[in-house]
């Protein structure tokens, strides 16, 4: 009896299946939270109150969760791993597994992509306010002069330049999470394809061309928004 055949290989794949369809989702809302508690930081510290905590324990309690899921997809995949060494080998049988390693690897990436642009978001905020806060105290102490109508201009100039980088940020998230909602639905897509590509060469042959044209528009995506980026941080400098 064949890996491909058997019901402990079918059990391992449709669980692992349904591990990366529940992290996929995990992400997309881990993302946007990661977002909005950015801009609950800004509000608050607009308004001179501290940070709420509630939002900041759901994005940690989240993040605990989406790294217990990755664990269980990690053993999933050792799991194919040692039940495959056992079999026949074959070459539809290390594409499988080979294919969900690195659907694990992007996951890890992505999650560990979030949580540090949020952490670079967090720390941004806390440095603006400590300025705010400084400028206050100054400005009480001291009263209105020249040195503090030169440290509100300068103030105003930093809102001014947070507020395009942010609007960028949510541009730039908004269009990721719309890449990742397509990237789920091709996702699904391509484990069909797999399956089909095992028994007709033709079909396994399309699929590594449609894979080498999404790793080059990929590609250009991603040096698009480098260039925009830094355009944009030297506008913000200037």
């Amino acid at each position: 009896m064949s890996a491909s055949s058997g019901p402990s290989w079918e059990g391992l794949r449709k669980e692992a299946r349904q591990l990366e369809n529940e992290i996929d989702l995990k992400l997309v809302g881990f993302s946007k939270l990661g977002t909005g508690l950015s801009s609950n930081v800004k509000s608050d510290s607009s308004a001179d109150k501290a940070p709420l905590l509630g939002p900041d324990h759901v994005f940690e309690t989240m993040a605990l969760e989406i790294e217990s899921l990755l664990e269980k997809l990690t053993n999933l995949n050792d799991q194919m791993a040692e039940f495959s060494s056992g079999q026949v080998q074959s070459s539809a049988l290390l594409h499988t597994i080979q294919r969900h390693r690195e659907i694990l690897q992007d996951y890890k990436q992505e999650f560990r992509k979030t949580q540090a642009n949020f952490t670079a978001r967090r720390e941004r905020e806390d440095l603006l306010k400590s300025v705010r806060k400084d400028i206050d105290n100054f400005k009480s102490s001291s009263g209105l002069n020249r040195r503090m109508d030169l440290y509100l201009k300068e103030n105003d100039h930093i809102r001014s330049s947070d507020r395009l980088l942010d609007d960028q940020i949510s541009i730039a998230v908004e269009t990721r999470d719309n890449l990742v909602a397509q990237r789920v639905t091709f996702k699904r897509l391509q484990t069909r394809f797999n399956d089909l590509s095992n028994r007709f060469p033709l079909i396994n042959s399309l699929l590594q061309r449609i894979n080498l044209r999404k790793r080059r528009d990929s590609l250009i995506l991603g040096l698009v928004i480098g260039a925009c980026t830094i355009l944009l941080i030297l506008y913000a400098m200037r």
